[in-house]
C-alpha cells in the first residue's frame, strides 16, 4: 500500500490576518475534501460535544468552519455524536442535546442541524458487518451515522486514561457505537442490575429477546438471569433511572481492536474524510466532568483520507513535543520510581496501551500506517 497523504497547518496565526477557523477551512480544502461528491448529500460531522464540567473539548468555531465548507461544496451537513454507555450528561439525547448547546453547539453557532446518532435512548442503531472482522462480526452503530452519505470526523487528539490516546479511530469506532455498541467494545461481561436504583416500573422487561429480564415481586426489583444473557445490551436504553449497567472490564488490547473493528464497520462502503486537532492535550478523555492541564504543547491541525495515517501521524508529532510544566506527564516523569517508557502517552497514564489499536487497524484494512505529511 502506498503512503497515505497527511495534511498539516500550525496554530500561528498573524495579527490582523485569518482566525483559526478560516486557517482550518483552508487546510481541509488542500487536503482534498473537495473531490468527494457532496451535491445534495448528508454529511455527517462526527465529534464530541464534551462532558459537562470539561472545558477542552474542541470549540464549536471548528465545527461550523468544517460544516461551512460542507455547504460549499453544495453538502448537507449535521454535527453527530451518539449516546455514552455511562451515566452522565450525554446517555440520552435529551440531556445530550442539552449538554451540547450548554458546551456551545447550537444550530446557530455551528451553522448546521445537530443530531444525536443513536435516537432519544440509544437504542436507534443499525448492526453493520464487519469485513475482515476478528472480534466483532456485527458492529451496533447509531442509525444517522449511517444513514449519512459522508462520513467525516473532527477529532480532539489527547490522552486516554486507557487507549493511550483518544484519536480519529476512537471518536469513530467508539462515538458511533450505539449505548449497546459501547458496551459491546468495552465488556467482557453481561448486564447487571443494581437493585438501589431499580425503580420497579418493568419498563427493561419487554426490551430483552432472550428471556433474561424478571421481575422479583418480592422485594419488588428487576434481576437478570446471568445463564440466559447474551449480553446484547438492549436493556440499557430502556431504564432511565441508571439501574442496568455493563461492566468497563474489557482487555485494553481487545478493547483497541474492537475500536478498530467498529471504525472500518462505520467507513466501508462510502466516502469519508478526517480531521484531528492537537490542541488541549488533556491526560484523559473529554467524557471526563472535568480535565486536567494539558500534557503537551498545542501542535497544530491535520487532515486525511486516512484515519490511520492520520492517527499514526498524530501520535508521532506528540511523541516529539516536550512535556508541559506541571502536567500529570511532567510530575510522573519526576518521581523517583519513574520508569520511562519513551512515550509520553505511557508516561502519563502507564496502565493504558495504544500500539494495538493501530496494528490491528493495518491488519485489517482500515488504512496504512505509511503517511507523506504536506505542510500547508
Amino acid at each position: 500500500m502506498e503512503k497515505a497523504k497527511v495534511f498539516f497547518t500550525n496554530f500561528r496565526t498573524k495579527a490582523f490576518g485569518d482566525g483559526l477557523p478560516t486557517k482550518l477551512k483552508k487546510m481541509i480544502k488542500k487536503a482534498g475534501i473537495g473531490d468527494i461528491d457532496m451535491d445534495g448529500r448528508f454529511a455527517a460531522i462526527k465529534l464530541h460535544f464534551g462532558e459537562l464540567g470539561n472545558i477542552s473539548y474542541l470549540r464549536p468555531n471548528y465545527s461550523k468552519a468544517v460544516a461551512d465548507v460542507v455547504k460549499e461544496l453544495g453538502g448537507k451537513p449535521f454535527l453527530t455524536d451518539c449516546n455514552t454507555l455511562y451515566p452522565g450528561s450525554r446517555k440520552n439525547a435529551l440531556e445530550h442535546l442539552e449538554c451540547a448547546w450548554e458546551n456551545g453547539f447550537t444550530p446557530l453557532t455551528v451553522g448546521c442541524p445537530i443530531l444525536i446518532g443513536d435516537g432519544l435512548k440509544g437504542t436507534d442503531d443499525v448492526e453493520v458487518p464487519v469485513v475482515g472482522g476478528e472480534y466483532i462480526k456485527k458492529a451496533k452503530i447509531g442509525r444517522a451515522v449511517m444513514d449519512a452519505d459522508v462520513f467525516i470526523s473532527l477529532t480532539h487528539f489527547k490522552g486516554h486514561e486507557l487507549t493511550g490516546f483518544g484519536g480519529a479511530i476512537k471518536n469513530i469506532g467508539m462515538g458511533c457505537g450505539s449505548r449497546a455498541g459501547k458496551a459491546d467494545q468495552h465488556s467482557d461481561s453481561k448486564a447487571s442490575v443494581n437493585e438501589e436504583l431499580c425503580r420497579a416500573c418493568k419498563t427493561c422487561l419487554k426490551e430483552c429477546a432472550n428471556d433474561a429480564l424478571h421481575f422479583n415481586e418480592e422485594i419488588e426489583k428487576a434481576y437478570i438471569d446471568q445463564n440466559k444473557c447474551v449480553g446484547c445490551g438492549r436493556c440499557l436504553g430502556a431504564c432511565n433511572f441508571d439501574a442496568i449497567s455493563f461492566g468497563f472490564n474489557a482487555a485494553v488490547k481487545s478493547l483497541n481492536c474492537r475500536m478498530a473493528e467498529y471504525t472500518k464497520a462505520v467507513l466501508d462502503g462510502r466516502p469519508h474524510f478526517h480531521i484531528s486537532l492537537i490542541v488541549d492535550v488533556s491526560p484523559n478523555c473529554d467524557c471526563h466532568g472535568e480535565n486536567d492541564v494539558p500534557i503537551l504543547p498545542n501542535i497544530g491541525m491535520f487532515a486525511s483520507f486516512d484515519p490511520l495515517a492520520l492517527d499514526q501521524a498524530c501520535v508521532d508529532a506528540c511523541l516529539k513535543a516536550k512535556p508541559l510544566p506541571g502536567s500529570q506527564l511532567a510530575e510522573n516523569m519526576a518521581k523517583g520510581d519513574f520508569v520511562n517508557h519513551h512515550d509520553h502517552f505511557s508516561n502519563s497514564t502507564p496502565e493504558s496501551e495504544w500500539q494495538t489499536c493501530l496494528e490491528h487497524s493495518e491488519k485489517i484494512g482500515l488504512g496504512t500506517r505509511e503517511y507523506e505529511l504536506i505542510e500547508v
